[in-house]
């Protein structure tokens, strides 16, 4: 099985990275570097280089490309991938990778540094040494210079793989020391194959979830996989299209604020639970037995990470709400247009019928406009609840 197969959608970008895997590894400077991959793999974007940008919206599989990259890379001499290698870097534990990523809201300088200290290693079993940093702008302008230095003067056999939604999240001047691949948004059908591919979903569920998730991969994923995921989403939708009045916004906002709440807990509480029991073990407490006081400030390091974990899950569950309400009103406009066949929610079609006639193309665009606001918003670390009841006003209809 080739470290491809798990892709989808991104045929372009893959030819470029399986063509790059080839090359024979060589010094690769930062003069190799700056060229921004298209939608063809020429000979120049699919030589190598020492630093990789890959770009894309959220859900496109930035991550998951830069990491059949890494194995591609680690493979010994063979561009699909070898299995054994394959194996070490979805685990993360192959001797040759790091990985840089944060469960918070931003990258720790500290954490940046560490990463730049491992990149100066020769390679110990591999052909290159590789790092991948996920969500790269979530650096600060100070730490993000700290990567810089690194990639100006890069190892001979380091190779770096940057992950970000957008060139313009980045600094200029790392910019012109990757070389750029831009990803493309996969077509639900894509995402729907792969889930029923790789997570074995029935093809109903599959086609519903990719089409609701609007073709992002890691949520299609959660709603096939998660049918309480589902039934959140559908009641936040429904929750938007009964609002009526002033109070009803202010309650829909609560209410929302507590969805997302949930979601979030959903997806950490069981993890935080195991991260917790096997750090314990590690440190030899029995279950049931008092942490000695020795070993007091380890498990509060664990759970302030945890807490930066859930504070950037519980933002990330309000952002996805706020991206599921966009698509409501998106589709409510469609209906206005007299364009049903575009809808994404077709489950709430007759619902939408309602809505439609409730208000104009005009008020249902000024709605999203409001949904862009508020997103702005909570990213500048206004109140969620505030920013929400702003949004929600907006969308008050009262039927005809």
């Amino acid at each position: 099985m080739a470290v491809w197969d798990n892709l989808t959608g991104q045929a372009d970008a893959i030819a470029i990275f399986r063509a790059a895997a080839q090359r024979v590894p060589s010094t690769t400077g930062a003069a190799d570097a700056g060229g921004a991959a298209g939608s063809t793999a020429t000979a120049e974007s699919s030589s190598m280089t020492h630093a990789w940008l890959i770009t894309g919206p959220p859900g496109s599989g930035r991550s998951n490309l830069a990491f059949a990259f890494a194995a591609a890379l680690l493979s010994p001499g063979t561009p699909d991938g070898d299995l054994a290698a394959a194996r070490q870097v979805e685990a993360r534990t192959h001797p040759d990778l790091s990985v840089l990523t944060t469960e918070g809201v931003i990258i720790p300088m500290k954490t940046v540094k560490e990463a730049v200290a491992r990149s100066q290693y020769s390679p110990s079993v591999g052909r290159y040494r590789v790092v991948v940093v996920e969500d790269a702008d979530r650096m600060v302008e100070r730490t993000s210079n700290v990567l810089l230095k690194a990639l100006e003067e890069p190892p001979e056999r380091t190779v770096w793989i940057l992950c970000a939604p957008s060139e313009a999240d980045l600094l200029p001047t790392i910019r012109s020391r990757v070389r750029t691949v831009r990803l493309r948004v996969p077509s639900v059908a894509d995402v729907a194959d792969l889930l029923v591919r790789r997570n074995g979903v029935d093809p109903v569920i599959a086609e519903l979830s990719a089409r609701l998730a609007q073709s992002h991969i890691g949520m299609a994923r959660r709603l096939a996989t998660n049918a309480d995921a589902r039934a959140r989403r559908e009641e936040t939708l429904r929750a938007a299209l009964g609002i009526r009045s002033v109070s009803s916004a202010v309650n829909a906002a609560a209410r929302l604020l507590a969805i997302a709440g949930d979601d979030a807990k959903a997806i950490t509480v069981e993890l935080d639970a195991a991260e917790r029991d096997g750090m314990l073990r590690s440190l030899g407490v029995e279950a049931g037995q008092s942490v000695p006081p020795g070993l007091r400030s380890q498990i509060k390091d664990l759970e302030d990470d945890q807490k930066r974990r859930a504070k950037r899950s519980l933002h990330d569950g309000i952002d996805r709400i706020l991206v599921d309400l966009a698509s409501l009103y998106r589709d409510v406009c469609m209906v206005q247009l007299g364009r049903e066949h575009a809808v994404i929610n077709l489950e709430l079609l007759a619902e939408l019928r309602t809505a439609s006639v409730a208000g104009s193309p005009a008020t249902t665009v000024a709605t999203m406009d409001a949904i862009a606001v508020a997103r702005q918003r909570i990213q500048g670390n206004v109140a969620p609840a505030l920013a929400l009841e702003a949004m929600l006003v907006s969308a008050i209809r009262r039927p005809q």
